[in-house]
C-alpha cells in the first residue's frame, strides 16, 4: 500500500473526503467522469493517445512489459515484440479511460455492441446448484468488461482494494452498482457465503502473490508461482469452474464476452496439475489478444529457486 495512505481507514461514505487533501484526487475522479460522457470511438483515440504517452515516459513498467513479452512470446523477432509492447501499452490506455464508462456510465447503453459467446455454459454450471466461480485474468478490460457482464449474468465479485482510499471509495460504490456483493480479496468466508447460495463469483489469480500457499506451474512455458487457492475453494464448496474472458474488438468498438465449459476434474487432487490447467486455460484466452493482457505487472517475479536471478533487473 501507499505508504501515504496506510494508516488510513478504509471508508466508502464520501462525507470523508472534503478536506482539500482529497481536492486532486477529486479533480482526476471530475475529469474521468467527463471524459466517460464522449462517445466511445473518441475515448478510444484519446486512449490510444494516453498509451503512447505512457509507452514513452513510463520507462519501468514499459522494462516489465518488454521482460514479459519477450518470455512468452520467444518466437517474435524482436522487432515483433517491441510492436506487441506498444500496442500493449496502447490497449492498456484505453482500459485507463474505460474505467470512466464502467464506473459512471449506464453498461446497458453497450449492450448493443457487445456480442456475448458461450452463455450456455454458464448456465448449465449454475445448475449444479453449488455456485461458480468466474475464472477471469486481468486484461485491459477489466473493470468495463465485468461491468458489461452483469447485464447478462448476476455476479458478485473479489477485489483488491485501490491504494487512494477515495479512489477505493468511487470504484467500490460503482461496482456495488453492478454487482450483487463486493468482497474483499481476503474475504474467504463471504466467498463461501456466496458459492453456498448458488451465486457466481468473479476470481481473477493470475498475478504474482509471493511464496505463500503457491506451486510452480508452466504460463507461456515459464514457471510461474500460482496460487493453490483455487483447489482449496471447489474441495471446499463443490462450485463449478468456469473460465470467462472479455475483449475490445479492433475493428471498431464494440466488445466480446466469451464463457467456456467449466473445468473438468477439478480439483484433481493434485495442486500442480490443478495450477497448470487454470495457467493454460488462462493463457488460451491471452492469445486472443496478447496485447490486451497486463503485460505491465511482474507476473514472474517469484522464482522456483530464491537464488534464482531476477528477470526484470535492468542491466
Amino acid at each position: 500500500m501507499n505508504r501515504k495512505y496506510r494508516k488510513l481507514p478504509r471508508n466508502t461514505d464520501y462525507s470523508a473526503y472534503r478536506h482539500p487533501r482529497w481536492w486532486p484526487t477529486w479533480l482526476g475522479i471530475a475529469l474521468m467522469w467527463l471524459v466517460s460522457q464522449l462517445p466511445v470511438r473518441l475515448q478510444w483515440w484519446l486512449g490510444k493517445l494516453a498509451g503512447l504517452l505512457a509507452y514513452r515516459l513510463a520507462g519501468s513498467r514499459r522494462h516489465i512489459t518488454e521482460v514479459n513479452i519477450r518470455l512468452c512470446f520467444p518466437e517474435l523477432t524482436a522487432p515483433q515484440q517491441q510492436a506487441l509492447v506498444r500496442k500493449a501499452f496502447i490497449a492498456n490506455g484505453i482500459g485507463l479511460l474505460e474505467l470512466g464508462i464502467a464506473w459512471f456510465r449506464d453498461p446497458a447503453k453497450l449492450t448493443g455492441i457487445t456480442r456475448v459467446h458461450g452463455l450456455e455454459h454458464f448456465e448449465d454450471a449454475l445448475k449444479h446448484g453449488k455456485g461458480v466461480l468466474l475464472l477471469g485474468g486481468h486484461y485491459s478490460t477489466l473493470d468495463l468488461g465485468g461491468s458489461l457482464v452483469t447485464q447478462y449474468i448476476e455476479a458478485d465479485v473479489m477485489q483488491r482494494d485501490h491504494n487512494n482510499p477515495l479512489m477505493n471509495a468511487v470504484m467500490t460504490r460503482a461496482r456495488e452498482r453492478r454487482y450483487g456483493t463486493v468482497l474483499g480479496a481476503r474475504d474467504l468466508r463471504g466467498l463461501f457465503r456466496s458459492l453456498k447460495q448458488n451465486r457466481a463469483v468473479w476470481y481473477a489469480t493470475d498475478q504474482d502473490y509471493g511464496r505463500k500457499d503457491i506451486v510452480f506451474a508452466p504460463f507461456f512455458g515459464i514457471e510461474a508461482g500460482t496460487i493453490t487457492a483455487t483447489s482449496r475453494i471447489v474441495e471446499r464448496s463443490g462450485c463449478q469452474v468456469v473460465p470467462f474472458s472479455h475483449f475490445r474488438r479492433e475493428d471498431g468498438p464494440g466488445y466480446d464476452i466469451y464463457f467456456h465449459p467449466a473445468l473438468e476434474n477439478f480439483p484433481s487432487g493434485d495442486d500442480l496439475q490443478d495450477a497448470t490447467l487454470i495457467n493454460q486455460t488462462i493463457e488460451r484466452e491471452v492469445r486472443r489478444a496478447p496485447d490486451q493482457y497486463l503485460w505491465m505487472h511482474r507476473r514472474f517475479k517469484t522464482r522456483p529457486d530464491e537464488s534464482d536471478p531476477g528477470f526484470y533487473k535492468r542491466r
